[in-house]
């Protein structure tokens, strides 16, 4: 039952963390519930993480928080982000999900007191999801404007007035315009004027959700139903399309727009690093929110995916491959917005690239679509493929996330059906996401992302890695790695795990809440109603701690607080013979020796010898 003593565990008298015993096999049987599905191979999990991990992050909002942050700026933080944030909680999250094949809210199991996280990350998950299917459903209502020959936005349209319209299908210098207007080329105008409609709305107005863009996030949602409607089998089929095409647009897209003019002005922009940045705390809270979304880590994503995985799967392989892809992917769709944005100012012989574009969410929708109208032969084609490129990037990201979000219900209700899950989350997603498909839909997408995922994921994050790191103990995270990977956990994974990551996410998390930039264009009563959001996805943490402690019947509070921490009695492998094996694997632990350690002994073992004169 949860919260009663735990009989499989006592403190160890090296750290307060907790051991298995061998007396606690019998706690382990639980009533029988569904069986757990798992991946088919090795493989289709890999290409799955990759799909979620992968994705919108990188090729979407990777490049407009590069530029609204100072392009050579944002890398250099964003890289050293990446190192020490990123990868360690990457594998961390595999290992806790793996090791219990359980979700992102039960894998707290682990530390019943903190059980609240998973619920906080909840809240995270579902804005994201709303919002990127708001996404995908703009790059829908693009790609079938590729249809149109010409493309729609390759030249200017009479009815864009006020401003000196450029045609994105140019490819050399412009003329001269009146310098009392502002220069736009045609790819930026007919996005805010013929997609969203934000260059039509009066200051103060909201707007009505645009009918085009309404029908495109219901095919989506119709067509994501479909997908997930047979569990995380069903989506793993398509796990590797999703995660390989891309690839193959991406790179193909870039040898085109390297060879623009300007475009090395604009990447010596992207990696030119302005050191006074460095000590801006903004740049390194978005390098921060920027690694978690790349990532897809402290949404539950990771846990979810890696709880349906083969216990003795090498997750450190696929976290490291996926990790260092994910760099790649990151500085290849960075590196190709910023070409596209230096020819950009080549044309309109401007050098303050913010002048060229506006460094919003919809960059990407305004640069890709500029150097696709400047293609000489089949434009309509590269166009196609682009655009269905971005809807298989965010399906693979959004479903990825949908699946946690039904990870954590099963888990707490097994008996719960999987079409009825689905369809009830599409219904809402679908409600909620008209939000975001409104003229306004830019200032709400940045509004609920700073105060419901920004800050939230940060605050999450750090008591996710005190619950797995400090109250269930690193060593006896390096215990079960071994036990599970037969591989030693080294040095490098303690220090960022216990001190060096937590203490980074706490720093940029304070200066942050101080000293960052909110959402421009929204009223001050708004903002106070954003940090009630921020307050209210926090609620769940020490209300779920507040809970733990009723269940508990020792005699004062400190020892409730104590046995609240500790592993449930079931907590470990869910197969009962690996289960039996790992405790008694805890009952004689050692752990592996270090790499240098042999090394040592090998020199001591080398027999003396002397030499003897006579």
């Amino acid at each position: 039952m949860a919260g009663a003593d735990n009989p499989a565990f006592v403190p160890n008298s090296d750290d307060g963390a907790s051991v298995p015993q061998q007396n606690g096999v019998a706690a382990a049987e639980k009533p029988e519930k569904p069986e757990r599905q798992q991946w088919n191979n090795g493989v289709e999990f890999l290409m799955s993480c990759i799909a979620l991990s992968v994705g919108l992050g990188n090729v979407w909002k990777f490049p407009s928080t590069a530029f609204r942050n100072g392009g050579g700026a944002f890398v250099i933080p964003y890289l050293i982000v990446l190192l020490v944030v990123g990868r360690p909680i990457y594998y961390l999250e595999m290992v806790m999900g793996q090791f219990s094949s359980r979700g992102s809210v039960k894998v707290y199991d682990v530390s019943p007191i903190m059980r609240g996280i998973g619920i906080a990350q909840m809240v995270s998950i579902c804005v994201v999801i709303v919002y990127y299917a708001a996404t995908i459903a703009t790059a829908i209502r693009f790609f079938i404007a590729s249809f149109e020959s010409p493309l729609p936005w390759s030249s200017c349209d009479v009815t864009w007035t006020g401003y000196n319209c450029v045609n994105s299908s140019n490819s050399g210098p412009t003329e001269s315009f009146d310098n009392s207007l502002p220069v736009k080329t045609s790819a930026e105008l007919f996005y805010t004027h013929s997609v969203t409609g934000e260059g039509l709305l009066a200051e103060g107005e909201f707007g009505a959700p645009d009918w085009k863009l309404t029908l495109c996030l219901l095919f989506i949602w119709v067509a994501m139903t479909f997908m997930m409607i047979k569990g995380i089998r069903g989506s793993g089929k398509v796990a590797y399309f999703l995660a390989l095409f891309p690839y193959v647009v991406l790179i193909s897209f870039a040898i085109y727009a390297f060879t623009l003019e300007g475009a090395g002005e604009g990447l010596k922009y992207f990696i030119t690093p302005d050191w006074d940045k460095l000590l801006d705390a903004n740049v390194w809270k978005e390098a921060v929110s920027q690694c978690f979304f790349s990532l897809s880590i402290c949404f539950g994503g990771v846990i979810a995916f890696s709880s349906y995985n083969n216990f003795s799967n090498n997750i450190y392989r696929d976290a490291m491959i996926i990790s260092w892809l994910d760099t790649f992917t990151s500085l290849l769709s960075g590196s190709l917005v910023f070409a596209i944005i230096g020819h950009l100012g080549h044309l309109t012989n401007e050098t303050d690239y913010t002048k060229v574009v506006y460094p919003g969410s919809g960059l990407t929708f305004i640069t890709y679509p500029d150097a696709l109208a400047k293609f000489e032969h089949v434009p309509n084609l590269f166009a196609l493929l682009f655009f269905f490129m971005l809807l298989v990037l965010g399906v693979g990201s959004c479903t990825g996330l949908i699946n946690s979000v039904i990870t954590a219900l099963h888990d707490s209700t097994p008996r719960l059906r999987t079409w009825k899950t689905v369809v009830v989350i599409s219904v809402l997603g679908f409600a909620l996401g008209l939000l975001f498909v409104t003229p306004s839909s830019a200032k709400m997408l940045d509004y609920f992302d700073y105060y419901a995922v920004q800050f939230v994921t940060l605050t999450s994050g750090i008591f996710e890695l005190i619950a797995f790191c400090w109250l269930y103990g690193f060593r006896n995270v390096a215990r079960d790695i071994q036990f599970m990977l037969k591989r030693r956990t080294g040095m490098m994974w303690q220090a960022c795990w216990r001190f060096v990551t937590p203490l980074m996410l706490v720093v940029v998390l304070v200066i942050g809440l101080v000293q960052s930039q909110r959402p421009q264009g929204i009223g001050d009563v708004y903002h106070v109603f954003g940090w009630l959001i921020y307050v209210a996805a926090l609620v769940p943490i020490p209300l779920w701690g507040w809970f733990a402690l009723r269940k508990r019947t020792e005699s004062t509070l400190w020892k409730r607080v104590v046995a609240a921490t500790k592993p449930l009695s079931d907590w470990g492998p869910e197969d009962l013979e690996v289960r039996k094996r790992y405790l008694e694997f805890c009952d004689n632990y050692e752990p592996l020796e270090s790499r240098w350690s042999r090394v040592r002994k090998l020199v001591r073992r080398r027999p003396k010898t002397y030499r003897v004169s006579v």
